[in-house]
């Protein structure tokens, strides 16, 4: 066998934290239980705070287990949607093509959550999804979210919750670049863990 240097298990099942946020009424919650149950959840309750559920898949051989963030979009919640924040791997930003106004907060939402997570990363693992294309009284051209996400080198996806388009395919993508980050940092932990060793301690000298 070759000796190899520090690398993360593939086996061994990698926990991830994935927040969705946008504004009130966007179809968080939809797009989160069409993915996670495979079924469209039509209960207009609004989400306070935050509820949780997790779903387990495998990516690129490595299992993950998603631990996924609904919240609130509320204004007057925002503050605690906040709290919720630290410790993501990844970002949902959602909007509602129908609703001009919600894909405009999204300049807020994405600053808001950046400025929270810690360390700040612009190139924070992120995804746009655009909700509701199955209803016609559409208010935000896709070129326009396109061109916002290309200026910001997010993806974007185009979605329905009801008709369970392009849902999994977000999520999915999302997990990725989530994954891949995490890698990034575990195995620049271990290297750096590696370089710390007794030898590299200063030398006394005689003055």
């Amino acid at each position: 066998l070759v000796p190899q240097g520090p690398s993360m298990d593939a086996s061994k099942k990698v926990d991830l934290k994935i927040i969705i946020i946008g504004a009130l009424g966007v179809g968080k919650t939809s797009l989160l239980h069409q993915y996670v149950h495979k079924r469209f959840y039509e209960d207009y309750r609004t989400t306070l705070g935050a509820s949780i559920l997790t779903k387990v898949l495998a990516v690129d051989d490595t299992p993950l287990k998603l631990q996924i963030w609904d919240t609130g979009g509320q204004e007057r919640f925002r503050s605690m949607v906040s709290t919720f924040y630290k410790g993501s791997d990844g970002c949902i930003l959602a909007f509602d093509v129908t609703d001009r106004e919600s894909f405009e907060s999204l300049d807020n939402w994405r600053d808001d959550f950046l400025e929270k997570v810690t360390p700040r990363e612009q190139d924070f693992p992120m995804v746009v999804l655009g909700n509701k294309i199955d209803i016609c009284d559409r208010q935000v051209p896709k070129e326009i979210a396109s061109a916002w996400c290309k200026e910001k080198d997010i993806p974007y996806f185009e979605v329905s919750a009801k008709n369970n388009i392009n849902v999994a395919e977000a999520f999915e993508t999302l997990a990725k670049q989530a994954l891949t980050t995490y890698k990034g940092i575990f195995e620049s932990y271990l290297t750096d863990s590696i370089k710390l060793t007794p030898n590299d301690k200063p030398k006394k000298s005689c003055c």
